[in-house]
Formats: structure tokens, sequence, C-alpha cells
């Protein structure tokens, strides 16, 4: 009996380690989702250690531009228009991120990290007034580029506080802190972010629950941050409320 119970309890070891593995192996695919860039605008090409990165535009002259960030599936090409639209006065750049849109390379936190950097002052060179907006992963790199960069004004759209914690209320069973390389912490970066915010969450969100959104809005310093509550908006449909893009431009302008 006490043999048997050994044995299996050295299979569970097995197979928990096992699903570790794969888990740690797979986590970038589970994470990124490349999608081909569908909207047909106009794009530049910008070279960056180890990739050239596509950049989907609508140029405008002026000093006023808007610099987006999409989410872990976007494609940010179909989402130019609509801020074209809406900021008729200001240029628009949305970053394909590596491995996306025909931008070459592979996804990786410090890379897009980098990324949006270099892209950043590419367009400062052009227009010296930069703001910022990032939905779901790219409120992520917004907010670190927020800090790093001018950025004068910044918007965050169904943001989170860290993949961190969503993978681990995800899956409660793994030692997910150890396993991710990738991981996001916005709520560290949130702190030191000095340029007037607005939070966009979606009450009835299904990938980041407003408890995410929440802890990332209580780490901003007093007076920095303010929320914008679409309460019956999911995840993916956010911006299709009427009042999204009024909400947003009434905050930019």
């Amino acid at each position: 009996m006490k043999r048997a119970a050994i044995v299996a309890a050295r299979v569970l070891v097995a197979v928990y380690a096992t699903l570790c593995g794969v888990v740690f192996a797979t986590q970038r695919s589970l994470l990124f989702h490349p999608t081909p860039a569908l909207g047909h605008v106009p794009t530049l090409s910008l070279d960056v250690p180890g990739a050239t990165i596509r950049v989907a535009t609508c140029p405008r002259e002026g000093s006023r531009a808007i610099l987006f960030f999409g989410g872990n599936a976007e494609d940010v090409s179909q989402t130019v228009p609509e801020l074209a639209h809406a900021f008729p006065d200001r240029a628009i750049y949305a970053p394909h991120y590596r491995g996306y849109g025909g931008s070459t390379g592979s996804p990786s936190e410090q890379s897009l990290r980098q990324d949006a950097a270099a892209v950043f002052d590419h367009v400062q060179a052009m227009h010296p007034d930069i703001d910022v907006i990032g939905r779901s992963l790219g409120s992520s790199i917004a907010t670190r580029l927020a800090v790093t960069r001018p950025v004068r004004r910044l918007v965050l759209v169904a943001p989170f506080d860290s993949i961190v914690a969503i993978g681990a209320r995800l899956f409660p069973f793994l030692p997910v802190r150890l396993l991710l390389a990738d991981r996001f912490e916005t709520v560290l970066d949130a702190p030191r972010v000095t340029c007037p915010t607005l939070v966009i969450t979606a009450g009835q969100d299904e990938v980041v629950p407003a408890s995410h959104t929440h802890r990332l809005l209580a780490a901003f310093d007093e007076g920095i941050a303010v929320e914008a509550l679409f309460p019956t908006a999911g995840h993916n449909d956010v911006s299709s409320d009427p009042a999204y893009l009024d909400t947003m431009r009434r905050f930019l302008d």
C-alpha cells in the first residue's frame, strides 16, 4: 500500500511538472496572437534592433499626434481610420507588434517596449505633442512609455494590473509567478506616471475583470488618473459604445 502511494505521488509530481513545462514552453503563443494587416491605410517602416516594424498611419501636418498600441490579437490598421475620424487635427500612428501585420521578428515584453520607445522617438521628431492610447495589452506598453517618454496625455482602455495577476487567477493551481517570462506588470509603472491619465473600464469585461483595472487605477498617484466606466460594455466591444470616442476626445482636447 505504501509503495503504491509513493508511485502514485511520483506520477502526480511528474504530470504536474510536465504541465508546468508545457505552459512555460508555450506561454508566448498563449499571450500573443499575431494578426495580418487587413485594413488599407498608409504604413511606414521603422528598422529597430532585430526587426522591421510596420506602422499604420494617417499622416497629417502639425505638432500633434496620437500613438496607439493595440491588444494582443488586434489589427491596428483597422483602428487607425476611426481614430483619424475622431481626431481630424492630429496625425495617427499605430505600430504592428513584431510578428503582426507585416512586422518582422517575434514578440516579447522586452522587444515590444523597446519598439514602442523607438516609434515614439521617430514620431516626436515630426510631432512634438504626442498623446498615447493603449488598449488591453497595449495599455501596459503605453503606461511604460508614459514613464520613459514625454507623453502629453495617456488613455488606457480595458487595462490590467499585471499579466501575472491575471494568469494566477486563471491558473491558480500553477506557479504562474515563477513561470512567466513576459509579466507586463503595469501596476509597478503606474505610480511613476505624471501625465494626466484616463482609464476606460468595461463593466462587463470577461477578459480583464474590473477588479484588475481598479487595482491599477489605485496605483496611480492622487490626481493623475480618472476613470470612465462603461457599465454594460465587454472587453472587445467597449469601443463600439457611442460615447467611447467622445469620452476620449473630451479628455485629449
